[in-house]
């Protein structure tokens, strides 16, 4: 892992979360009318955290959380060379007439958040949905797709690959920027 670029990390990141978190407070109040969505498997590590500190600064303890999986909705899951393994869905209410906030660690092509927005169907039809991406990759977009919450935003070419590195305790987590995506 240490082969590649360093992007972001310690208290950078940490500071970059706070600023996420402080932002969707400013937008959301206390998340009454809303919940948020982390897409399995990656975009979990994040939405763990955020939630956690939105629960503690919010005095909103019951802020309504849930994992979805997005795997087959993906629209490459037939034509892998390599099946893909599903991660468990942890929702245990509807979206209807909720602000949804999705959360994932990189948007890159767009495609991850297009399968979510399929798979959120089955849980009603939500006021509004929007995006929260620690990593936007915004050269790299196949569908017209953007986050309307960004940690950062890194340009970069095609054949490299960012990987957020979550370690054990919360000065080790780093964002890395590989040359390719074999590194």
């Amino acid at each position: 892992m240490e082969d590649g670029k360093v992007i972001l990390e310690g208290d950078k990141l940490n500071i970059t979360l706070r600023r996420l978190c402080e932002q969707l407070i400013e937008n959301y109040t206390n998340f009454s009318d809303a919940c948020i969505i982390g897409l399995q498997p990656r975009g979990v590590e994040l939405s763990d955290r955020l939630v956690k500190y939105l629960r503690n600064n919010t005095g909103n303890q019951r802020i309504e959380y849930g994992k979805l999986d997005i795997t087959f909705y993906r629209d490459d899951f037939r034509i892998r060379e390599k099946p893909l393994s599903a991660s468990p869905t942890d929702i245990d209410f509807l979206v209807e007439g909720k602000r949804v906030l999705l959360i994932d660690d990189v948007l890159y092509t767009g495609r991850s958040v297009q399968a979510a927005m399929t798979a959120l169907q089955h849980y009603g039809r939500p006021e509004s949905v929007e995006l929260l991406a620690l990593v936007d990759r915004r050269f790299n977009r196949h569908l017209p797709i953007k986050a309307n919450y960004t940690g950062i935003t890194v340009d970069s070419l095609d054949e490299t690959y960012v990987k957020v590195n979550w370690g054990g305790g919360r000065d080790e987590h780093k964002i890395f920027l590989f040359p390719n995506k074999n590194d």
